[in-house]
C-alpha cells in the first residue's frame, strides 16, 4: 500500500530530517507515528502526500512513486489521500456543508452526488444537524470533525492525520479517536502523528517511533514510549 525505500530528506541548510527510512504500511492498517519534537515526524508525514519531496529514495502509494511523479500529477495522487491537520484549516466564511462540499467541487462532481456524499459523511462524524453552521459557531472538537469529514468525503485510500487531537481537551480527543477508528474499520488506512501518550497506550495500534530521522521502533500494538 505505502512503501518507503531508503528515503532521505536533507534541507538546504544541510539538516538531515530523514535518514534512510525503509517502511511498509499495508492497506487497512492504523499506524501511530511518535517521537520527540524535531525527530522528523512532520517531514515523514508530509512526504506521504508530496508536501515534501525526498532528497533520495522512493515512496510508493501502490505502484505510484511519489518521489518521481511530475508536479502536474500531484493533485491527482492527492485525491487518493485525505489529510487532517491540528489547526483544522477550515474556510471561515463557508458553512460546514460548503467546507466539505468544496473538496468535491474541485474535482467537478455533480451537485446531486455532492449533496449525497456530504450528508453521508456528516452522519459518520455525527454533525448532520450542523450542516448550515459556520466554523466560528462550532467547538474545537466539532471543527476537527468537519475537517475529518472533508478529508474522507471522497473515500480516500489513505487518511493522514497530523496531530489531530493536539488542540483538543482529553474528552473531545477520545471522541475524535472513536471517529477515526470507525473510518479505519470501513477500510481506510490511517497514519496518525501524535504526542498523545494516553491515546497510544489505550487504543493499541501499530507504533512507528522516529528519532533523529530514523525509525528506531516499529511495533504491532506498541506503546508510546516517551515522557509527556
Amino acid at each position: 500500500m505505502i512503501e518507503m525505500r531508503d528515503v532521505w530528506k536533507v534541507y538546504s541548510n544541510n539538516v538531515k530530517a530523514i535518514n534512510g527510512i525503509n517502511i511498509v504500511i499495508q492497506k487497512g492498517e492504523f499506524v501511530y507515528v511518535v517521537g520527540p519534537s524535531g525527530a522528523g515526524k512532520s517531514t515523514f508525514i508530509k512526504m506521504m502526500y508530496r508536501e515534501e519531496k525526498p532528497t533520495k529514495g522512493e515512496i510508493f502509494i501502490d505502484s505510484t512513486n511519489l518521489a518521481a511523479i511530475k508536479e502536474s500529477k500531484i493533485p491527482h495522487v492527492r485525491r487518493r489521500i485525505g489529510v487532517v491537520f491540528q489547526d483544522f484549516k477550515l474556510l471561515p466564511t463557508f458553512t460546514v456543508f460548503e467546507n466539505i462540499a468544496f473538496a468535491l467541487e474541485v474535482i467537478e462532481e455533480s451537485p446531486a452526488i455532492i449533496k449525497r456524499k456530504v450528508m453521508d459523511v456528516l452522519e459518520i462524524v455525527r454533525l448532520k444537524n450542523k450542516a448550515r453552521f459556520l466554523p466560528s459557531e462550532l467547538s474545537g472538537g466539532e471543527q476537527q470533525r468537519v475537517a475529518i469529514a472533508r478529508a474522507v468525503v471522497n473515500n480516500p485510500e489513505v487518511l493522514i492525520a497530523d496531530e489531530p487531537t493536539g488542540n483538543l481537551d482529553p474528552d473531545t480527543a477520545w471522541g475524535i479517536m472513536d471517529i477515526l477508528d470507525e473510518i479505519n474499520h470501513r477500510g481506510t488506512t490511517i497514519i496518525m502523528a501524535t504526542h498523545n501518550k494516553d491515546i497510544v497506550n489505550t487504543i493499541k495500534k501499530r507504533v512507528i517511533a522516529i528519532e533523529g530521522g530514523r525509525v528506531v521502533r516499529d511495533e504491532v500494538r506498541g506503546a508510546y514510549g516517551y515522557e509527556t
